[in-house]
This record gives C-alpha cells, sequence and structure tokens, in this order.
C-alpha cells in the first residue's frame, strides 16, 4: 500500500500539472510521425550515411532497421567522463549485431565544478547545464534516429542532457554511467587536510598530494555529491539499466553494462522518454533524493527537468516529501564512507527495495526496462562472461552506511525548506550535527567570496556569525557555488564560534556539516529581502523548525532598501557570452532556466 500522505502529494502535482502536461503530450504525440528517416529527400539522407562505413551503407538505405543517435560528454580531462572515449564503438558493434545502427551524432561540453571552483570560470557552470540541453538539440535536429543514448555523469550534464532529451521526447532514450573511480584516501582525512590548509598548519604541497590521492584515476568522485546524486536519480527514474550507477570503469562488468544497453534498446519496445518520465518517476527521484542525503543542487535540477516535461514541481513539495521520507544512507559528507563502499553495502538495490516494501515508492511507473521498478532491485553479475542479474541483498552489510526503513538515520529526509521574511531558502540537514541546526547570531556581509576569504586570512572573523553573501543568483552572476567557504567556515564551527551562511548562489553537493540556507528566493536581482541585509542585524536560521528571518521591526524591515548592485557587463572567461543567459534567468524555485518562453 502507498503511503497516504504520498498518495496526496502526488495528487497535487498531477492536478497542479495537468494543463502544461497535457500539452506536453500532445507536443511530442504530433511530432512523432511528423519527419521520418525514411521521408527525407535523397540528399538529405546522403549527407547523414556520408561518413559510415560501406557495409552500413547498403544495409541503413534500406531504412528497415533503427538508426540509434549516441551523445557524450566525453573529454580526457575530467575523470568521470574519459571512459566514455570508447563507449560509442561499443555501442555501434552491439547496435549492429542486433540489427541496428548507430551514429555520434553528437558532443556536449562537460566542466568540472571541482576545477572551477571559487574562480570566475564557476560562474558559468550552471548555464552549462542549458549549453548542453541546446547542444542535444542541435545532434538531434538531423531527424534520422529512432532513439538516442545518452553519455554523461556530472553535475550539469545529465540535467541537461535530460531536458535535452525530453524536447525530443518522442525517441526512446536510454542514459549510460561510467561508474565512480576506485577509493583512494578516506574521506575524513581529506577534510582535515583542508582544514589544516584552511589554518595555515600545512604547506600547499602536502594539501596538493592529499587531494591527488583522493581524486586519483578515472571515474566518478566517491563522495556522494551532485555528480554521483544525478546517477541515484536516473536510477529511480528508471533511464538506467538497474544498478549500473555505481560499477567502476574499466571493468569486465562495466563493459558488458555498455554492451547491454545497447542490445537492449535494439530488442526491446522501450518507451519514448516523454511518455515514460511520469509524475510518479519524478515523486520517485525525489524520494531517492531525501533516502540517501542527495545534493541540493537537485531542487534546481529537478524542477527543470521536471518543467521540460510539462511536469510542475515546487520547494514545497520537495519539503513535504522530506518529512514522510526516512534517511537511510550516511555517504560524504553526511557520513565517512564513499559510493563504493555504499554499494558494497547494498547499495541503491537496498534503498529501492526497502522504499517499494513501506510504499514510499512507486511500483508502477514505466522504465526503459519496461512497467514497474521491481527490476531495480536486482544487481547485475558476470557470470562466465554473461550479464545476469540477481536479487540484491535484503539487508544492510554495514549499518553505519545503510540501515532499513525499522532503524532509519533519521526519520525524515536530508533537505528541508527554510521560510521567513529574508525569503525562502535549502539546506542540507543530514550532515549537520543537532547542536548546529539553530544558529542566532548577527549578519556580516559579504560582496564576494573572496573578500571573504581574505578576512578569515586576517583574522577577522573569530567570532560568532552569520555570513550573508548576496548577488550570487543566476540573474546577477550565473549562481556559482560557493563551496570554496566550507573549509574556513567548518575551521570556525571547530574552533566553538556559532556560524552560519546565507545565500542566493549554491553550494556544492559535497558541502555539509556548517549550516548553509541557500538558494535563497527571490534572489537579490529579483527584489529578494537578502539584499536588505545589513552588518550586524540579528538573524535566525532554524533547520529544525524551517525558519529563517531577519529579527528586526516588522515596519523598520518593511521600509529598509536594498543594497546596490553593480551591473556593470562582466569579461572574461567568456562570461560576457552567458550574458543573455543571465538577463532571461528564471527564479531557483522555477528552475534556473535560461531558455525563455515556455520555460519561464
Amino acid at each position: 500500500m502507498i503511503n497516504k500522505q504520498l498518495e496526496q502529494i502526488t495528487k497535487n502535482i498531477i492536478e497542479r500539472s495537468k494543463p502544461t502536461r497535457e500539452a506536453y503530450l500532445e507536443r511530442i504525440t504530433n511530432h512523432k510521425g511528423k519527419i521520418q528517416r525514411k521521408d527525407l529527400g535523397c540528399a538529405n539522407l546522403a549527407h547523414a550515411y556520408a561518413s559510415i562505413p560501406n557495409y552500413m551503407k547498403e544495409k541503413i538505405k534500406e531504412n528497415k532497421e533503427s538508426n540509434f543517435a549516441i551523445i557524450s560528454a566525453y573529454n580526457d580531462m575530467l575523470s568521470a567522463h574519459q571512459p566514455f572515449k570508447n563507449y560509442p564503438d561499443i555501442l555501434k558493434q552491439e547496435l549492429f549485431k542486433n540489427r541496428a545502427f548507430g551514429q555520434l551524432a553528437g558532443g556536449t561540453p562537460a566542466m568540472c565544478d571541482g576545477i572551477t571552483q571559487g574562480y570566475e570560470g564557476m560562474e558559468l557552470s550552471l548555464f552549462s547545464r542549458d549549453v548542453i540541453a541546446m547542444s542535444v538539440a542541435i545532434a538531434l535536429s538531423h531527424n534520422v534516429f529512432d532513439g538516442a543514448f545518452y553519455l554523461g555523469v556530472c553535475d550539469k550534464i545529465v540535467p541537461g542532457l535530460l531536458i535535452g532529451a525530453l524536447s525530443f521526447g518522442y525517441l526512446p532514450s536510454i542514459f549510460i554511467p561510467s561508474g565512480p573511480m576506485t577509493s583512494g584516501i578516506s574521506n575524513d582525512e581529506k577534510s582535515k587536510m583542508r582544514q589544516l590548509f584552511a589554518a595555515g598548519e600545512i604547506s600547499r604541497d602536502k594539501l596538493l598530494e592529499s587531494e591527488m590521492k583522493s581524486y586519483h584515476d578515472v571515474g566518478t568522485c566517491t563522495f556522494y555529491g551532485t555528480a554521483n546524486s544525478n546517477q541515484m536519480l536516473m536510477e529511480f527514474m528508471g533511464l538506467h539499466l538497474p544498478n549500473s550507477a555505481f560499477i567502476n570503469p574499466n571493468t569486465p562488468l562495466r563493459e558488458a553494462l555498455v554492451k547491454q544497453a545497447a542490445a537492449h534498446m535494439a530488442q526491446n519496445q522501450v518507451k519514448p522518454i516523454g511518455e515514460l518520465l511520469s509524475e510518479k518517476n519524478i515523486i520517485n527521484a525525489i524520494i531517492g533524493l531525501m533516502a540517501t542525503g542527495g545534493s541540493t543542487n537537485h531542487t534546481i535540477h529537478l524542477v527543470a527537468i521536471a518543467r521540460a516535461a510539462g511536469i510542475i514541481i515546487n520547494w514545497d513539495d520537495f519539503d513535504a516529501l522530506s518529512s514522510i521520507t526516512p534517511l537511510l544512507a550516511r555517504v560524504y559528507p553526511n557520513g565517512k564512507a564513499d559510493v563504493n563502499q555504499f554499494q558494497a553495502a547494498g547499495g541503491l538495490a537496498f534503498i529501492i527495495n526497502e522504499l517499494l516494501e513501506n510504499g514510499l515508492l512507486y511500483e508502477d511507473i514505466e522504465t526503459i526496462m519496461g512497467r514497474g521498478m521491481r527490476d531495480y532491485t536486482k544487481e547485475p553479475f558476470l557470470i562466465n562472461g554473461k550479464l545476469h542479474y540477481q536479487e540484491g541483498t535484503k539487508t544492510s552489510q554495514e549499518e553505519s552506511i545503510l540501515r532499513s526503513i525499522k532503524n532509519p538515520f533519521s526519520q525524515d529526509g536530508g533537505v528541508k525548506i527554510l521560510r521567513g521574511n529574508i525569503g525562502r531558502a535549502v539546506i542540507k540537514t543530514s550532515a549537520i550535527k543537532e547542536e548546529h541546526q539553530i544558529i542566532q547570531a548577527p549578519a556580516i556581509v559579504f560582496h564576494s567570496q573572496q573578500e571573504f576569504l581574505q578576512r578569515f586570512q586576517n583574522k577577522e572573523l573569530q567570532k560568532d556569525f552569520i555570513a550573508v553573501l548576496p548577488y550570487q543568483g543566476a540573474r546577477a552572476n550565473g549562481m556559482p557555488e560557493l563551496h570554496k567557504l566550507t573549509p574556513s567556515l567548518g575551521v570556525l564551527q571547530d574552533q566553538g564560534f556559532k556560524v552560519a551562511l546565507i545565500t542566493d548562489g549554491r553550494m556544492s553537493g559535497a558541502s555539509g556539516k556548517v549550516p548553509a540556507a541557500i538558494h535563497i528566493s527571490p534572489e537579490a536581482l529579483l527584489n529578494g529581502n537578502i539584499a536588505k541585509i545589513q552588518d550586524g542585524d540579528m538573524l535566525i536560521l532554524d533547520a529544525k523548525n524551517g525558519r529563517l528571518e531577519a529579527l528586526i521591526d516588522e515596519q523598520e524591515w518593511k521600509n529598509r532598501k536594498p543594497s546596490k548592485f553593480d551591473k556593470k557587463e562582466t569579461f572574461g572567461y567568456g562570461r560576457e557570452l552567458f550574458a543573455g543567459f543571465r538577463e532571461q534567468s528564471s527564479s531557483a524555485e522555477t528552475g534556473a532556466m535560461s531558455f525563455g518562453g515556455y520555460f519561464k
């Protein structure tokens, strides 16, 4: 039996989405048969087939067999995307064995927030998602494909690929991950070394040595940030082969899964992605986010993904679903384990089974495997060189990492919504200790990350305070992550000071132990009240009761003018190219999308 509160939340979303969802489904149905490969002119087809081998030309020109697009975010600078290099050839070969064809239709950019963190390039990060979605549209615009494979893993890449895929919602689609790198040094040790460096107690050489032992191989970073949260979401929405998210790259099992993705698409009637991805798939994804303590970035990305399919969700839905979803996983930054240890303890197969058995996940959804989520309680194994699925463990193999619903780490999920006279904000509570969940302290307003870090280095911040960084939203500067502040705030917290952060910017999915009210909506540049806060104002951030307020006389607060924003055009690192994106971006609560038009 489905949880009654979950049922009611679902009804609300379906009712709210009815006009836009019906319009979306009508659009993709009308387009489905509009232009097919067989209808194209001979010159058009010749262009499409010019580069393929002659043995394929003889078969593909008959237009009897399926031809699939491959869209890849491969580059060999990013560890997570380097393994994709040979995937297109593997997919093409396997498709051909199954009387189908594949073409690498296009590539998308893939940037790394871990590299741009704290620097100007980070201001391109959020909107790179929208560029990726548009790259997908360009790749699929040729009308010669019967479906698509998407190769991507990290932060903005998977949401961008999925938004693009939904614009071609009449095509069947399968998402293929690369998997996490093998484990390096422990997350505890990595975090400790960062804080020691922030406190000036170790050299830069020592810090770099530590970081390179952590980020040491191909694959995603092993902490549970946005990249690995992406992979969890793809499983919960039924867009991956079951439990393919956390298999390491360059292993026989990983290659077998890539081949199976191609064979599965060629041999089965995979439903078009726009029809497959219903309100219940999106709700399952949010529940997965809460049950695993996933990245706060998805309070933006999932809203955007849902809207691309005509489904309207909001932060109140996240809050409501968090309140009924117990936290079942502790993976760094919410615990000491990494995703490889999470996988070994039972992984997503265990979590999905627990939620299904207790009425907290919809089983009756469409997936690439067909109808139902039960396939996602199974795990893949390579036995005598062949891929087999077996039932996943029904008991946690390590209680400090995974727990059952009868004994959760907490009764609610890891993401909450704060409300008050400053605005609405997101906070990740799963890694915040009890004694840090309510902070009342005076404000210190900073105009940039650099100003904060300089004042920290000058030892001006050894006191109780709440750091306020306005004008960090999508309209202002592209809504960069402010993760560079985390080690310094962590040092101050460990020194016994009461500290917190309030911003209309974002924090990394890897952030955790310092209370941070982020994504404040409306942002400062959309007349948000965060711009009214002044140095010395007494503020309260109460994660337990969902409260975020400036403790100021109501009339004074109402009459106070916001601080000014110097809105000069920004140059350098290509930021000038994104001026149009910033100017028409929607609010964080509506997905911070820069597409305009239908997506507003």
